[in-house]
């Protein structure tokens, strides 16, 4: 198996709103992508789906050869990460490997993974994995499609809006404090994604400015990690 099974990183980097606080090697979106978003869309075409935003680490699931494979962002093999939590996705996985047989070849389900803190505790009711986005390469299925292609019991992203443009500060008062995931920290903000005639046209994010990155990661901290307690979990985090 090579390192990277798709020969290309699983997921890419979401440009932030200009509001939005952003860290080193981020960017932001245009202007015009933060207006369509957030004040005015181009034409009816335009739908703005607007989704609460996780904090956990971005990982996928794909099939490859016939065989379904647990990715780090980047697109190595999970197993091969020298960090627990992705460890313990991959274990996830294997487990789990029937699960995800309604990927096709050369698909990817790409998602949160939120067994350990990073910036924002959870205590979970559902799955540590949440989908957000199926992908083939570089293209992405729509909203739609994708909610009628995973399984009904795989969570993703609250739905906070669909329609027409959606200001940021919507979605901040939609959230409230805490969000929809159980989050025992303030959430961390929201994910616009825009579509136009059945294709996705962009993503943007809004993170809140007060947020600390990674302020529960032993890396950063020096302490021990912080696990996120989910239902059906087998050892109390």
């Amino acid at each position: 198996m090579p390192d990277k099974p798709l020969g290309r990183k699983a997921y890419g980097s979401i440009g932030h709103l200009p509001c939005s606080r952003i860290g080193p090697g981020d960017h932001h979106v245009t202007e015009g992508q933060a207006r369509i978003a957030t004040e005015k869309a181009r034409d009816r075409h335009d739908v703005i789906i607007v989704q609460e935003k996780l904090d956990g680490s971005c990982v996928a699931i794909c099939m490859v050869d016939g065989k379904i494979l647990a990715l780090g962002r980047s697109g190595y093999l999970a197993q091969t990460s020298p960090y627990e939590q992705h460890q313990r996705f991959a274990a996830w996985v294997r487990e789990r490997e029937s699960e995800f047989d309604w990927l096709r070849e050369g698909e990817r389900v790409c998602g949160e993974w939120l067994l350990q803190a990073h910036g924002t505790r959870y205590e979970l009711s559902h799955s540590p994995f949440v989908a957000f986005d199926l992908m083939i390469e570089d293209r992405r299925l729509e909203h739609g499609e994708f909610l009628e292609r995973i399984p009904a019991d795989l969570p993703v992203p609250h739905l906070l809006h669909i329609g027409g443009p959606y200001p940021v500060e919507n979605a901040l008062r939609d959230l409230q404090t805490y969000g929809y995931h159980g989050a025992l920290d303030p959430v961390e903000g929201a994910v616009w994604r825009v579509e136009r005639d059945g294709k996705v046209d962009f993503l943007a994010k809004y993170v809140r400015n007060d947020k600390v990155d990674g302020g529960y990661l032993p890396e950063i901290t020096g302490q021990p990690p912080v696990w996120n307690w989910y239902s059906g979990c087998a050892e109390k985090k």
